[in-house]
């Protein structure tokens, strides 16, 4: 008999179909269907697949006394109950390491775009617009790029940043061994030093608004900032206010609070460049992610050690 595996977020049907061939799936990607799903056939669930933002409740794990493991799709893991299901000694584990390379991608796609203003350029173009009445755009090539967070996907941030000599720095909890980019002891300090602040560290209570005005005020007038994080790292009323005032000069955001709604308090401002958290997705992420599900998945049932455990 196939594991029972309840599944909390929306899946394609190629992903679906990979999966089910596997398990027993319990289909419920939204509130009005998880609650009726746990409620109805929690007892006999005996692992989840969500994700970070999703997450999953203690109340929820309450509900599953068959529970045995728990994955989040993507690297995210903020509104897990860890603790909780570590009580019941639950497996879990997440995506690290699938869609980092895509998540990177984005985090320069964004930078490019707010700084050299290639949606305002674009939309002035298609105005008739031409380039002696628009003002000039700084370079993103040889400045100084502070990553907020070194981890898998700071480090491919830097990667992309040395592609285009940039001098590099970064503020985690602690320095990484062994890391010759240079260290920042403080998101303030490593603000004041670069050109460019690109926000990759987890969310959580942690991490909630470390990006806040003194950051902000930090950074400068001609400082941008990306967030490919989570929305809580940055506080979106101060950078509102930064972007208004011209404390910094731009944003590239493809995570905000208060999601899945847009962010109203960004959407006049023309120095801000949003898309809706898709950094971490495309055709090949997901393949690979939902592959490293099913790998962890396939160990954990065979009583082997999973590959990538929180």
């Amino acid at each position: 008999m196939k594991p029972c595996l309840l599944v909390l977020i929306a899946l394609k049907e190629e992903s679906r179909a990979s999966i089910e061939g596997a398990y027993d799936v319990i289909y419920a990607p939204d509130p009005a269907a998880r609650a009726a799903a746990i409620g109805s056939h929690g007892s006999r669930v005996r692992a989840v697949l969500t994700n970070g933002t999703t997450g999953l409740q203690a109340a929820e794990i309450d509900q599953m006394p068959q529970l045995e493991l728990v994955s989040a799709l993507g690297a995210g893991y903020e509104n897990l109950a860890l603790d909780h299901a570590r009580s019941r000694n639950i497996v879990l584990v997440n995506g690290a390491g699938t869609n980092d390379h895509c998540v990177a991608d984005h985090a320069f796609a964004l930078l490019l775009a707010v700084v050299r203003d290639v949606v305002q350029l674009d939309a002035a173009t298609r105005q008739g617009i031409w380039r002696d009445t628009l003002p000039m755009r700084p370079n993103v090539s040889g400045k100084r790029l502070g990553i907020l967070g070194l981890g898998n996907i700071g480090q491919k941030v830097a990667r992309r940043g040395a592609g285009f000599d940039m001098q590099l720095g970064y503020h985690n909890r602690k320095p990484r061994e062994g890391e010759p980019i240079r260290y920042f002891e403080s998101v303030t300090a490593l603000a004041e030093w670069c050109d460019f602040l690109v926000v990759c560290t987890p969310g959580g209570a942690g991490t909630r608004h470390l990006v806040d005005q003194t950051v902000l005020e930090a950074l400068g007038p001609d400082g941008f900032v990306v967030n490919v994080s989570r929305g809580s790292v940055v506080d979106t009323a101060a950078l509102a206010g930064a972007l208004r005032a011209g404390t910094i000069a731009g944003a590239g955001l493809d995570v905000y609070e208060g999601e899945p709604h847009p962010p109203e308090a960004l959407l006049e401002l023309h120095n801000v460049v949003l898309t809706p958290h898709v950094g971490g997705r495309s055709p090949e992420a997901i393949t690979a992610s939902v592959q490293n599900f099913l790998a962890n998945a396939a160990r954990h049932f065979a009583g082997e050690k999973v590959l990538t455990p929180i």
